[in-house]
């Protein structure tokens, strides 16, 4: 299995639960357990469960929930645990990986071998990684609009997704209006939203009473706004109007206008994977150490997220990096990512190392989303569809405005240790040099890149 294979990353914490997909086998029939975006258990009889392909059951799937063709294609069939998830090609045969369970885990995770004996993964229907977000403000049915939303709004809630607070409130409001209906003022409503807090903001948002301190502390702060944040938001969800000038009872347009929303964030429709980057040097004794990263990649780009502080360490489209990985063969299993940077102002480039067992998965990606990325035709302009097709960059007019130093997708170069380098012979050097050609070979090979790299000058300064 490469890292085209399908796409292993770390479930979030509302999936950490032990959920068998088999729950009875016999000599020809077998009832399968499939799970969806909102942890619903969808049962399937099947026939010949260990030769049936991930094609198979995915059809099966879409003729029980009576889905539109395009859930062919918006959808994928997912092997997920608390240690490891895996996007399934078609021709994966669910029940055989299954039986493998063990040897992935042990290729790559750093399980443990008891964590690894009772690890079990569960099946589940899931957004697909590779299809684009352009095609998704496409669909029109209900039920896939619903699927889509329930499964945004479980890795906001998650804080996958890490968002700014303003975000987290206006995508709560619509989670407000889906399952509380139109603000009504007069009602009761604070006391709704009080009740259920977690159910429309993330975890650290929903803490009350955090003491004399709360008020120093930055999060703290923020998650004592968060309920009248979310009841303001509320009051300003708009309601759909049909042609006939009536309110319709469609939640279409909430779903729609989540997943609208939730575009904004850079790693939407992410695969997500583990690993760990240094930590800078710190103290007298230079203690640096490493910190626990989630790495999202999907068809625009990679984003470096400390899992920590939910917040985004560094964000590149494909066109801004080189990359590539190191095995366990070789030495530690590495993800390199090389892009450009400065020093005191003068152009270098900058190397991040990710260790992950998962590295050898991430880097197969990278290039399987540049693949389709160069592959794919251009989209027709539409509209109401927001920025260019994936892996195209914008016009300098159209660029989106900086976001505030604050937000919590900025990144935070300060926060990772990087290598700055130019390349001399077989060495790398820590210089301050000008450009030139890239240490690694693996880019996106269009004209379209704005990656360049660094070469030394004739009289090096090394740092």
């Amino acid at each position: 299995m490469d890292g085209t294979e399908g796409n292993a990353g770390q479930p979030g914490p509302a999936e950490r639960s032990h959920r068998s997909s088999v729950s009875s086998v016999g000599a020809r029939v077998a009832d399968v357990l499939v799970y969806l975006a909102d942890d619903t258990v969808l049962p399937l009889a099947v026939e010949n469960l260990p030769s049936l392909s991930a094609h198979e059951l995915h059809r099966a799937v879409r003729e029980v929930l009576q889905l539109p063709d395009i859930a062919l294609d918006a959808f994928a069939l997912w092997l997920v645990s608390p240690l490891l998830e895996v996007q399934l090609k078609p021709k994966h045969q669910p029940y055989k990986l299954g039986r493998q369970w063990p040897e992935l885990l042990l290729r790559f995770t750093d399980a443990s071998d008891d964590d690894v004996a009772v690890d079990e993964p569960s099946l589940q229907f899931r957004r697909n990684v590779f299809f684009p977000k352009r095609r998704e403000l496409q669909i029109h049915d209900e039920e896939v609009l619903r699927l889509l939303y329930e499964e945004a709004k479980g890795n906001v809630l998650a804080a996958r997704y890490p968002c700014d607070v303003e975000d987290c409130e206006a995508l709560g409001a619509l989670v407000c209006r889906v399952q509380l209906g139109p603000y009504q003022p007069g009602q009761p409503t604070a006391c709704a939203l009080r009740e259920k807090l977690d159910s429309f903001l993330p975890a650290h948002l929903c803490k009350r009473g955090q003491g004399l301190f709360a008020a120093f502390r930055g999060r703290g702060a923020k998650a004592a706004t968060g309920e009248q944040g979310l009841l303001n938001a509320y009051c300003r969800v708009k309601e759909a109007v049909g042609a006939d000038g009536e309110r319709g009872a469609s939640l279409s347009p909430h779903y729609r206008a989540y997943l609208l929303k939730s575009h904004e964030l850079p790693f939407y429709g992410c695969a997500f994977f583990h690993g760990e980057v240094d930590k800078p040097a710190q103290g007298f004794l230079h203690r640096g150490g490493r910190k626990p990263v989630a790495v999202a990649i999907s068809l625009e780009g990679v984003h470096v997220i400390d899992s920590r502080e939910k917040h985004v360490l560094l964000g590149l489209r494909f066109q801004e990096l080189s990359w590539d990985h190191t095995s366990p063969e070789e030495e530690e299993s590495v993800l390199w990512l090389e892009f450009d940077g400065d020093n005191e102002g003068t152009p270098v480039n900058r190397l991040l190392k990710i260790y992950s067992k998962q590295a050898e998965l991430m880097s197969g990606l990278i290039e399987y989303c540049i693949e389709l990325n160069q592959t794919s035709e251009p989209a027709a302009p539409q509209e109401n569809v927001p920025g260019p097709a994936a892996g195209s960059p914008l016009p300098p007019a159209q660029r989106p405005p900086l976001r505030r130093q604050g937000s919590v997708m900025c990144s935070r170069l300060q926060h990772l240790s990087t290598i700055d380098y130019v390349e001399e012979g077989q060495q790398i050097k820590r210089v301050k040099p000008k450009r030139t050609a890239s240490f690694f070979s693996r880019q996106l090979s269009t004209g379209q890149g704005s990656y360049t790299a660094v070469q030394p000058t004739d009289s090096l300064e090394q740092g």
